[in-house]
């Protein structure tokens, strides 16, 4: 679809907002406000009579190859962006579809998206799923590849999934006893897992073009609802139509011969921008933070199409320990503490009602006024911002309660509310500047160790890891393999 042009000729300007309204706007247009008896607050609105909220196509129908007729819906989801919903339906033989597709264009990172499904109501989160989206539903054991779009909720993708999986299973029951006997199995547990009685199970949406979705819930603790962004492969580049336009290699400034890293020397070398996948420059610095450890900080900046990221990266040996930082936040001086948070670590405020999982903000090394400054606009963007101040379709109460959440938030960064940061970092990368002598101990932050979780050793791949016999190991393998040869 092309993009639309703004009219400078004296008519109204027509902006990307007028196309994709939310699903509330383009309903009052259908149902303006009443007033009396003439339900028209007296007004003859002759627009109305000639607008078409949904735009209607005559198609060929695939299943009997008469015309039938495809419908589009231009609409904006709440914290998401612009979509468009179609649906296609044939009154010869009455076959029906409907999928939808991202208006946008493919984003300069994947996005995968993780929900922890623990009670019914869990069910009724809104899900986007892109053509190019995966979707796994881990505890099934089951992987759904990239097809056909789909707007729909947990419950209607799981029901889908299944329902697909039963056609065809009488033909298998004789053709393939064996198939027929597996997939018999996961339709059993699907069917528990829709009827509530397989709590907890997980949901994962993994799509490379960083279009697809799942609605987060203000109320969600650490470990519920997950997003992480990811660079791209080369071969998912691929699928997705993306190359490198210009191949040649950047000059990247001169680096150092030796082996070591030289700290507070900037390195640079070429990249790939997962924005417009032209060359680029990554710069690279290792800092020594004093009384913690050496961290490197990376930073990407593209000159073709403005794309920008910074990351921290800690480093060393694994400990045997986690660490959970609390630091109570009293005044103007406390926010300017620098803070790092890795990307394997957790934040939480409670009196702030804010929890952000691990990996959702990747690893940052700023102040705590810098670190909530950008939760907030991240936040923002992403639930007001993204389409059109919030979207009609939002409840008032849902509306309130995020409302009554970025004052809080702000309050707190404006140093007029009192509050605890809470750091739960497994591989214990995190770090809080004390406000006394580092040999002293700081009245307002506690510092304890502790043993990590089995669910944290799994995600940290740290079960699947052998330090110690694993030359003896080498050695049975080789042994076997000389014996069978």
């Amino acid at each position: 679809m092309p993009a639309p042009t703004e009219q400078t000729n004296g008519e109204a300007t027509v902006t990307p907002t007028d196309f994709f309204e939310s699903i509330g706007k383009k309903a009052g247009h259908l149902a303006p406000a009443t007033n009396g008896a003439n339900g028209t607050n007296g007004v003859h609105e002759e627009k109305v009579d000639d607008e078409k909220i949904v735009e209607e196509i005559e198609s060929l129908c695939m299943n009997c190859h008469e015309n039938g007729t495809t419908r589009m819906l231009l609409t904006a989801i709440p914290y998401f962006r612009e979509v468009i919903v179609m649906s296609f339906s044939c009154d010869k033989c009455g076959f029906s579809n409907n999928e939808i597709q991202a208006a946008g264009s493919i984003q300069p990172k994947g996005s995968s998206y993780l929900l922890r499904l623990t009670a019914l109501p869990d069910f009724e989160r809104t899900v986007v799923k892109s053509d190019t989206a995966i979707v796994k539903f881990i505890e099934l054991d089951l992987e759904v590849p990239a097809g056909r779009g789909q707007l729909t909720n947990v419950e209607g993708l799981l029901s889908s999934i299944v329902d697909d999986l039963e056609l065809g299973q009488e033909a298998r029951r004789e053709q393939a006893p064996d198939v027929h006997a597996k997939i018999a199995e996961i339709i059993s547990k699907g069917r528990a897992m829709l009827a509530g009685d397989a709590f907890p199970f997980r949901l994962l949406v993994d799509d490379p073009a960083g279009n697809s979705w799942i609605s987060p819930n203000m109320r969600d603790g650490i470990g519920k609802w997950e997003k992480r962004d990811y660079i791209r492969t080369p071969e998912q580049n691929e699928a997705l139509g993306l190359s490198a336009s210009d191949p040649a290699p950047i000059d990247a400034a001169a680096t150092a011969s030796e082996d070591d890293i030289i700290p507070d020397q900037v390195y640079a070398f070429p990249a790939t921008c997962p924005g417009c996948m032209r060359p680029c420059t990554t710069n690279m610095k290792m800092v020594d933070i004093p009384h913690f450890k050496a961290v490197v900080l990376m930073s990407t900046v593209c000159t073709e199409c403005g794309y920008r990221s910074n990351d921290v990266k800690t480093g060393g040996e694994i400990p045997a320990l986690g660490k959970k930082i609390t630091l109570k936040v009293e005044s103007a001086e406390d926010m300017a503490r620098d803070i790092l948070k890795s990307e394997s670590c957790a934040l939480e405020c409670p009196e702030l009602s804010l929890q952000v999982n691990p990996g959702t903000l990747g690893g940052r090394f700023t102040t705590v006024e810098g670190l909530l400054t950008q939760v907030r606009d991240d936040l923002h963007s992403q639930i007001f911002e993204a389409s059109g101040e919030g979207g009609d379709s939002l409840a008032s109460e849902e509306r309130g309660k995020w409302t009554e959440f970025f004052s809080n938030l702000n309050a707190a960064i404006k140093g007029e509310k009192k509050f605890t940061v809470i750091l739960t970092d497994p591989l214990a990368s995190s770090y809080v500047q004390k406000a006394v002598d580092p040999d002293q101990d700081d009245p307002q932050m506690t510092i304890e160790d502790y043993q990590r979780t089995d669910e944290e050793e799994e995600d940290l791949g740290l079960k699947d890891m052998k330090t110690e016999g694993y030359e003896d190991d080498a050695k049975q393998d080789a042994a076997a393999a000389a014996e069978s040869n």
